[in-house]
């Protein structure tokens, strides 16, 4: 008996130095960074899987969009510059440099390398002067389909209501495209016929600049379409047949 409470002392000294040991010294992980997540749900964090969505984001200039980039101790280089079709805008005396699908802060840090090779700690000011205006797509069976200017905050009902409203032809169910980032898109489909009887409300969602509506065709429409219509003269001959 003495011998087994033996044992067992001895293997409680033995593994509580170890147990406060690794208390002590236990690594814990950091969290792991937030990764994009693609439609079948395997988390993958390669540039082309899709971005994760941020909170008031910054705007990504494109192509056409107009720069005034100023100087403050050397206005000599003031200029305004055009972001030509492959993204690269061409500065004075610093050559070329790509900055399609950046914000103006990484703009600014982009250009400021670029002229950091002739000039001594450049200070350098970037303003977006000009850039593509939001705007939303609607297509399928409304009265006016086509891209319309989003100036305000305006729903997917509302943006119906712009586009002329929905054809008798039309189906209630819609789908809303959005993009994500290059080569994703999100789709979420609505039930506009809830709209409209005052069910879910709250649901109406907010477009998104570059979203895309689609008010699908109903059923019974589409298949009118492969019915031939010349089928009610059998039933109805005229006098001309005999």
């Amino acid at each position: 008996m003495l011998t087994i409470k033996a044992v067992g002392l001895a293997i409680l000294l033995t593994v509580a130095p170890l147990t406060l040991w690794a208390q002590q010294h236990s690594v814990v992980s950091d969290p792991a960074e937030p990764v994009a997540v693609s439609a079948a749900g395997n988390a993958h964090p390669d540039d082309d899987r899709p971005a994760l969505q941020q909170r008031n984001p910054r705007y990504r200039v494109m192509r056409d969009d107009i720069l005034n980039i100023s100087f403050p101790l050397s206005p000599e280089l003031n200029q305004t510059v055009t972001i030509q079709p492959d993204g690269y805008i061409t500065l004075l005396n610093a050559g070329s440099v790509f900055v399609q699908g950046m914000t103006v802060p990484e703009v600014t840090d982009t250009i400021t390398k670029a002229y950091a090779k002739i000039l001594h700690a450049p200070i350098i000011n970037v303003n977006l002067q000009d850039f593509q205006k939001p705007f939303f797509v609607v297509t399928g069976q409304v009265a006016k389909p086509g891209q319309y200017d989003l100036r305000y905050d305006t729903t997917v009902s509302e943006a119906i209501a712009i586009s002329g409203g929905l054809l008798p032809t039309a189906k209630t169910q819609l789908l809303v495209y959005h993009r994500v980032s290059a080569g994703w898109m999100e789709v979420k489909k609505y039930n506009l016929k809830d709209f409209l009887n005052g069910k879910n409300i709250n649901e109406d969602a907010e477009v998104k600049p570059g979203d895309m509506i689609f008010i699908p065709e109903k059923a019974i429409t589409n298949f009118r379409k492969y019915v031939p219509y010349t089928l009610g003269l059998y039933a109805t001959p005229t006098a001309a047949w005999f």
